[in-house]
C-alpha cells in the first residue's frame, strides 16, 4: 500500500535571504557600531575639560596625549590585525627625528613638520611590511621588528653629523602654531595641540576600524587562511594597516619633538616599544580607548611612584606588570571590555 508523502512547497524566492540583503544587514550593523555613544562624548569632554581644570599639569597631560596616540597606533595592528611587534618604537623615533630635522633645516612650521614625520614613518612601514607580514612567522616577526629598531638606533648614533649622536639634535625650534600660539614652558599650547591632533587621528582610526575594511582586518586576525579563501586580499590589507599604524606612530614622535624642542637617541630606545606594550596591557587591546586609558594609568602611576620613591619607581611598575601576568590579562581586561561593549551597544 502506497503511503502519501506530504509535499512541502519551497519558500518563495523573495523570502530567502539574498546576498544583497545580507550585505545590507552587515552594513546596517556596521553603521550602528560606528555611532557615537554618550560615554564617548563624555570621555573627550573630560579630556578637553582637563585643559581648564588642571592648568598646572599641562606638561604631564601632554605626555599622556602623546603616549595615548602612540598606543593607539600599536592597537591598530595588534588589537585589530593580530600583528605583534617589539619594534614599534622605530616609527616613533623616526618621526621624532624627521620632525626635528625639518625644524632645523627646512621650516619651524609645526603642521608641516608633523605631516612629514608621519609620511616618513608610513613609508618605512610600507617598505618593511611585505617582509614582516607576508614572509615571516610570528616569532621571526618579533625578532625582525626588534632588529629594525636597533638598526635605526645605531644609525642615528653613528650619523652624528646629522642627528647629533649621543648629544642629541641641537637647534630645534618650533614656530608659533598658526603664527599666533607660542609653545610656552608651561605646556599650555603643547597640550592643546597634542590633544587636538590625537583626537583627529582617533577619528581616522575609529572610522577605519568601524568600516568594512576594519571588519575584514578582524577576520584576518581570527583566521588568515579562511579570509584569503573567501576573497579578502590579506596581504594588501595588512600592508595598508601597518603603514597607517606606522604613520600615526611617527606623528606621535613628531609631537614629542615639537613639544620638547629636543631629540635624543632615547626616542629610539627599546623602552619606547616596551612601554607602549605595557600601556596596552593596562588598558586592553582590540578597542581604541584601551590605548588612551592605558596611557592615563601608566603615566599617572609613573608620576605618583616617581614622587614617592624616585629611585625605585621602575621596580613598582615592574611589580605591577608581574601581578598582571600572574592574574591574567584576560581577567583584567574583562571589565574594560565589558564596559566598552555596553558603550558600543553590543550584546
Amino acid at each position: 500500500m502506497a503511503t502519501d508523502i506530504p509535499f512541502t512547497q519551497p519558500a518563495p524566492v523573495a523570502a530567502r535571504p539574498t546576498a544583497v540583503a545580507l550585505e545590507a544587514r552587515a552594513l546596517s550593523n556596521l553603521g550602528r557600531t560606528g555611532r557615537w555613544k554618550p560615554a564617548e562624548f563624555a570621555f573627550w569632554a573630560l579630556a578637553a575639560a582637563t585643559f581648564f581644570l588642571l592648568p598646572d599639569k599641562h606638561l604631564l597631560l601632554t605626555e599622556i596625549a602623546i603616549l595615548g596616540l602612540f598606543a593607539l597606533s600599536l592597537d591598530l595592528i595588534l588589537g585589530y590585525a593580530g600583528i605583534v611587534s617589539l619594534g614599534h618604537g622605530a616609527f616613533f623615533g623616526l618621526g621624532a627625528y624627521v620632525a626635528g630635522l625639518v625644524s632645523v633645516h627646512l621650516t619651524g612650521e609645526p603642521i608641516t613638520g608633523l605631516l612629514l614625520a608621519g609620511a616618513a614613518a608610513a613609508v618605512l612601514g610600507a617598505a618593511t611590511a611585505p617582509l614582516l607580514l607576508l614572509r615571516a612567522s610570528d616569532l621571526t616577526r618579533l625578532m625582525v621588528t626588534l632588529g629594525i629598531a636597533m638598526l635605526l638606533l645605531e644609525a642615528a648614533n653613528k650619523a652624528a653629523w646629522l642627528t647629533g649622536g649621543a648629544d642629541g639634535l641641537q637647534g630645534v625650534w618650533i614656530d608659533p602654531l598658526f603664527g599666533r600660539f607660542e609653545f610656552d614652558l608651561m605646556g599650555t599650547t603643547a597640550y592643546a595641540y597634542c590633544l587636538i591632533v590625537t583626537f583627529l587621528l582617533f577619528l581616522i582610526a575609529r572610522r577605519v576600524v568601524t568600516s568594512p575594511y576594519g571588519l575584514s582586518l578582524r577576520a584576518i586576525r581570527d583566521n588568515t587562511l579562511r579570509s584569503a579563501t573567501i576573497g579578502i586580499p590579506v596581504g594588501k590589507r595588512l600592508v595598508a594597516i601597518y603603514a597607517l599604524s606606522a604613520g600615526i606612530a611617527g606623528i606621535a614622535g613628531g609631537l614629542l619633538t615639537q613639544t620638547t624642542m629636543f631629540v635624543s637617541l632615547d626616542v629610539l630606545a627599546f623602552h619606547r616599544s616596551a612601554d607602549v606594550l605595557l600601556v596596552l596591557v593596562l588598558g586592553g587591546v582590540g578597542y581604541l580607548y584601551g590605548g588612551l586609558i592605558g596611557a592615563v594609568v601608566f603615566k599617572l602611576l609613573q608620576d605618583v611612584l616617581s614622587n614617592l620613591t624616585p629611585q625605585y619607581w621602575m621596580f613598582w611598575i615592574g611589580l605591577i606588570l608581574v601581578v598582571i601576568v600572574l592574574i591574567g590579562r584576560d581577567r583584567i581586561n574583562a571589565a574594560p571590555r565589558a564596559l566598552w561593549t555596553r558603550i558600543r551597544g553590543g550584546k
